[in-house]
């Protein structure tokens, strides 16, 4: 039986109109996400992906603004929602996991006052009982022993890994259908990494959610995700399974990535490959491929013409004509 679409993202772009220009943050990106399914993003710092999530969420701040393409979610267009309508999606059907678990959790209210919040805002006829019993039961589910004891403790009296497990439960709350992950790995060392990554494949078996994961962590896409799309200067250049992009790379850019990324299979002194270059300067982008100054394969037309998607599909490779 074919899967549902959840999220169907056409030709989206995004600008910010800064005293220097506008700066095209996401221009033209496309894709879909099915129910139950996990998507990553991958790309390098200033490529767009969290742009993206937040233009999704509703969450894009001034001078930013979605200038084109249409988002829809569940067949409606989140991009027509009045502001009550969006507070209504955010939390009950979409959720996300921001990159700081230190920023995001006040520390003046308890941990329990937080997670009791995020539920009773969305939910009015709740009671304080059944709010209590949900935010104990969404502790427990994310692995936080002593959950009663936990809830009535700050944020400080947390590890880094706990608050992100107490930033996933909050998230998780409400059970929306899509949980947006903008690196949740980030500020975790890397034992923590490995339980918050096994703890979101656990939970995501569970509830049958779908996942946009954002990283610029080849390894994390390689353990979650069963579809990627990689993004460079406000564009997706390729997108494929997780299989296709890391045994059958077809962008120049995806494969400089996979070459920069460490492997334990590598001989012992094998040295990393890095991407030559600058990113691109969104102010003043090229009129061609934007990857094309960076590219080891340019040819002159690839300055002058934007280079089309790469796409893997199930049975062929849709490539653009007079790329290797």
């Amino acid at each position: 039986m074919e899967s549902k679409k959840l999220l169907e993202i056409k030709d989206l772009k995004v600008s910010f109109y800064t005293p220097a220009g506008e700066v095209k943050a996401v221009d033209g990106i496309s894709y879909d996400l099915n129910e139950h399914e996990v998507m990553g993003i991958v790309g390098e710092s200033g490529s767009g992906k969290s742009v993206e999530a937040y233009s999704i969420i509703g969450l894009l701040q001034d001078p930013g603004k979605v200038i084109g393409g249409s988002i829809r979610f569940d067949g409606e267009d989140i991009l027509a929602y009045t502001p009550d309508q969006m507070r209504q999606f955010r939390g009950n059907k979409v959720s996300m996991i921001f990159q700081n678990p230190m920023t995001c959790l006040n520390p003046v209210y308890t941990i329990g006052d937080q997670l009791m919040e995020a539920l009773t805002c969305h939910n009015k006829n709740v009671s304080k009982k059944e709010a209590w019993d949900r935010a104990v039961e969404m502790l427990e589910l994310v692995g936080i022993n002593n959950a009663e004891k936990r809830m009535k403790q700050y944020p400080h009296e947390f590890s880094g890994g706990m608050r992100q497990r107490a930033m996933i439960a909050m998230a998780l709350i409400c059970s929306p259908k899509l949980l947006i992950a903008d690196e949740p790995t980030t500020a975790l060392d890397v034992t923590i990494q490995a339980q918050i990554l096994e703890l979101m494949k656990d939970i995501q078996k569970k509830t049958g959610m779908a996942i946009v994961f954002i990283t610029h962590n080849l390894g994390v896409v390689a353990e979650v995700c069963d579809r990627v799309s990689v993004m460079y200067a406000g564009h997706i250049v390729e997108q494929g399974s997780v299989s296709d992009i890391f045994y059958r790379p077809a962008h120049p850019y995806t494969k400089g990535l996979l070459r920069s990324m460490p492997r334990v299979d590598e001989l012992e002194h094998e040295r990393l490959i890095p991407i030559e270059g600058t990113p691109v300067d969104l102010l003043d982008p090229p009129a061609g491929c934007a990857f094309g100054p960076r590219c080891e394969h340019c040819m002159k037309v690839c300055l002058k013409k934007p280079r089309p998607l790469w796409r893997w599909e199930t049975t062929a490779i849709l490539r653009p004509a007079g790329c290797t």
